[in-house]
């Protein structure tokens, strides 16, 4: 074979492999995350077999068993918890579950903050695109940023948003910056476009970017 024709054939397999590989890694983390979730009550379960059939405790302890036993206790429990909430007794229940968090200081802390944030971005904020582009790490380089809050400064007066900056190709870790409104590139990208983005690392994109702002012209 051609060197030339093996080395397009390598970079086409190459290629076509990386997606995959990185959708595989996207979902093997969440699948083992929901699957660790579930673990515990899948080995109480065959825990209370083993004192009644032991044997067929036994026989059912393999591991992609298990996997996917928990996985599935964990898919079902979050879809009934969804069901439950958004019934009115299932809304009590979670008001009065919140409630008593609340009266936890550190426990409060992390919950209700990351309930806030689950909250925050099923809403578009007033006056504001939710998907934006900022400067990161250095002024000329942009990056997609979510925001999460508008404040006031204290003697300036100007609006300062609180930006969440995804990390590619996994949105779970990121950083945090506070930004004058004045400084964001507004965007007409929904939620699923840009976290598409992101994941695919820029390769699933909008056809269109929008333009930064001129800088302020220099007074004479």
């Amino acid at each position: 074979m051609p060197p030339l024709r093996l080395k397009r054939y390598l970079l086409t397999g190459l290629l076509t492999f990386i997606p995959l590989w990185v959708t595989w890694l996207v979902f093997n983390f969440v699948l083992g995350v929901l699957a660790g979730i579930g673990a515990p009550m899948v080995e109480a379960l065959l825990g209370t077999l083993a004192l009644v059939a032991p044997h067929a405790a036994e026989s059912l302890k393999m591991e992609w068993l298990t996997y996917i036993a928990a996985l599935l206790i964990t898919l079902g429990s979050l879809y009934l918890l969804g069901f439950v909430a958004n019934r009115v007794i299932g809304q009590r229940f979670l008001n009065a579950f919140d409630n008593l968090l609340a009266r936890i200081p550190l426990v409060q802390t992390i919950y209700g903050g990351t309930k806030k944030l689950m909250a925050v971005l099923q809403n578009k904020p007033s006056g504001m695109q939710r998907v934006v582009l900022v400067d990161f790490p250095r002024p000329g380089l942009k990056v997609v940023g979510f925001v999460t809050r508008v404040m006031i400064e204290e003697g300036s007066g100007r609006e300062i948003a609180a930006v969440y900056i995804p990390t590619t190709p996994n949105p779970t870790g990121g950083y945090l910056e506070l930004v004058p409104v004045d400084e964001l590139v507004p965007t007409d990208w929904t939620m699923d476009q840009a976290m598409a983005f992101i994941i695919s690392g820029g390769a699933v994109a909008p056809d269109s970017l929008p333009a930064a702002p001129p800088p302020p012209a220099l007074a004479p």
